[in-house]
């Protein structure tokens, strides 16, 4: 005798669980996780665009400062030679005062009455004599002095050229790279910017400190593996099921980051896809 088949109604508890946790969720937090995913990935977006031009503008920026600090270094040598030919010239109108003076004692000295005020004079004369060649010696410094300085802005200049032309040559780089990624970037940030506006400030405020707080750059991640997508610390089970509930922002407790299920993810796809 065949068995009699017996037709079996669905009851509302044996729904899959995942319908059942959709059946609770806050629409208006759902959106703002969706909001929050889009924006990251669409950030994510510019970070690659980011990494394509690698380290050229670091490059750039080590280079200004290091033609800034060359100029700097050139203008305090001629500064230095400027102020050396004020001294040198100092130093040469010494030496025609004390030659006036060993003309005036040389004169005197035709007119003396006595030893005692030839040698006195002639004392003088030594003295003046003896200033002079100090003066000449001080100035034969000084020329070296200022040739010194002049072999350091030769050097120096010569190093400034070549770092202006590997200046020029990085702009060029990055110009060209920047040229080939600029529509996509202004795209992407006038999305992030787009995105922007349908979160609070203070979950901005949050997600902003995130990101800028992580290496990647990631502050809203998915569950991988019953895992955190940024730190991939293991998330209970019960904290999975609250996620996936939308009912309000949960963090990772390990690293902070945001967490998201694959529901809100592929919505943001969707919204990126528009």
């Amino acid at each position: 005798m065949a068995k009699k088949v017996t037709s079996k109604t669905e009851t509302p508890q044996e729904k899959p669980a995942m319908e059942m946790v959709r059946q609770d969720v806050d629409i208006a937090v759902e959106k703002r996780l969706v909001a929050l995913y889009t924006l990251q990935s669409v950030d994510s977006e510019i970070d690659k665009i980011k990494i394509i031009r690698g380290e050229l503008p670091q490059a750039i920026q080590d280079l200004e400062d290091e033609i800034a600090g060359l100029e700097t270094r050139i203008q305090n040598f001629n500064n230095e030679i400027e102020t050396t030919n004020k001294k040198m010239e100092t130093e040469k109108n010494e030496i025609a005062e004390h030659n006036e003076m060993i003309k005036k004692y040389q004169k005197q000295q035709d007119n003396v009455r006595n030893n005692r005020e030839f040698e006195a004079i002639n004392k003088e004369i030594e003295y003046k004599s003896l200033q002079i060649q100090l003066c000449e010696r001080h100035i034969k410094e000084a020329n070296a002095h200022i040739k010194e300085m002049q072999q350091h802005i030769s050097a120096a200049e010569l190093l400034l050229e070549n770092r202006r032309k590997d200046l020029e040559a990085k702009k060029e780089e990055l110009d060209g790279i920047i040229k080939e990624t600029e529509k996509d970037e202004t795209r992407l940030r006038s999305k992030s910017e787009e995105q922007e506006k349908f979160i609070e400030p203070r979950y901005l405020s949050a997600y902003k400190r995130i990101r800028n707080a992580a290496r990647n750059g990631l502050a809203v991640v998915t569950i991988d593996r019953d895992a955190c997508g940024g730190c991939f610390s293991k998330i209970p089970p019960q904290r999975q099921t609250e996620i996936k509930m939308h009912k309000k922002v949960i963090v990772c407790e390990h690293c902070g980051r945001i967490l998201v299920d694959d529901a809100i993810a592929d919505m943001a796809k969707e919204n990126l896809s528009k």
